[in-house]
């Protein structure tokens, strides 16, 4: 740990730091840091997703994770940088010792940083203020948003990642039960951006069959007619590499959700998820009933 620092929580000394928190989000001042330059912030929160905001940061703040038990297994901690990010630099706690997740001076952008939180210890970021040149009090703000996740394969140290191979047919199975949204659709246009290292899939769905968030959404499309049609919409990121292109046909895609993106899991053809599914209900085989047209 820093040495000479003094810690106080907000609900030992609300007094000082005024601090607003709920179980899920904090938005707070460094004010408190110009009374002494050795105070860290500390702050506990209960969620498996939420955000952080820093007004005027001081000199450091400690974001404990404590989610409910329901969440314990939940052992892979994310976070997102906001657009703003500059001026600090990003830790992780483990076992009382920092090791440096994002340096100040670095281009965060929209990436996405992931590390293991096993063990004993919560889970804690670390954010260091850098002195500024234009004063302590000129107007910056900068966090975070973070997420809880299992022991997923798509989840790596320095980010979300996805597999490029097809799923066999006991991870289609499992995905169509698992996924944080089911979409059958087609593929309209697929765009990429070599800064990121990923693609983005733009779909239209002819069904949604259920989705975590308003990741796809409904829009009235013309089709000559006086009446509009009501057609889902959305977009899926996928890694670069995996070459995606425009096809033809009927998918279905499945995929896991982070900080409000869609990102793609098994994606086959619908009449091959058909086959699959019908098969496997035949034997008993289905992991979960999923509701055919």
């Amino acid at each position: 740990m820093l040495p000479n620092v003094i810690i106080l929580m907000c609900i030992l000394a609300p007094q000082l730091l005024h601090c607003t928190a709920d179980l899920c989000n904090w938005t707070g001042s460094g004010f408190a840091a110009g009374v002494d330059s050795r105070i860290v912030f500390q702050v506990r929160l209960r969620c498996t997703e939420g955000s952080v905001r820093w007004i005027y940061p001081g000199q450091a703040l400690r974001v404990v994770l404590e989610p409910n038990l329901f969440s314990a297994m939940r052992t892979t901690v994310c976070i997102k940088p906001s657009p703003s990010f500059r001026g600090a630099s990003v830790f992780i706690e483990r076992a009382g010792e920092l090791e440096l997740l994002v340096t100040d001076g670095g281009r965060p952008g929209q990436q996405v940083f992931c590390f293991r939180a096993d063990g004993p210890h919560r889970p804690a970021i670390y954010l260091q203020s850098s002195p500024q040149s234009d004063g302590p009090w000129s107007r910056r703000m900068m966090g975070f948003r973070y997420e809880l996740l299992g022991n997923r394969s798509n989840v790596g140290s320095s980010g979300l990642q996805t597999s490029c191979r097809p799923c066999n047919d006991t991870e289609l199975l499992m995905a169509i039960c698992n996924s944080d949204f089911v979409v059958r659709g087609y593929i309209k246009n697929v765009t990429h951006d070599p800064e990121r290292r990923m693609s983005l899939v733009e779909v239209n769905a002819v069904k949604v069959y259920w989705q975590r968030s308003g990741v796809f959404e409904q829009q009235a499309a013309t089709s000559g007619s006086p009446r509009s049609v009501l057609s889902w919409r959305g977009h899926i990121h996928t890694l670069l590499q995996c070459h995606v292109k425009p096809g033809d046909g009927e998918f279905l895609f499945t995929g896991s959700e982070h900080f409000g993106e869609a990102w793609l899991g098994c994606a086959p053809r619908y009449k091959d998820f058909l086959s699959v599914y019908q098969t496997a209900w035949a034997a008993r085989r289905n992991s979960c009933d999923f509701p055919l047209d």
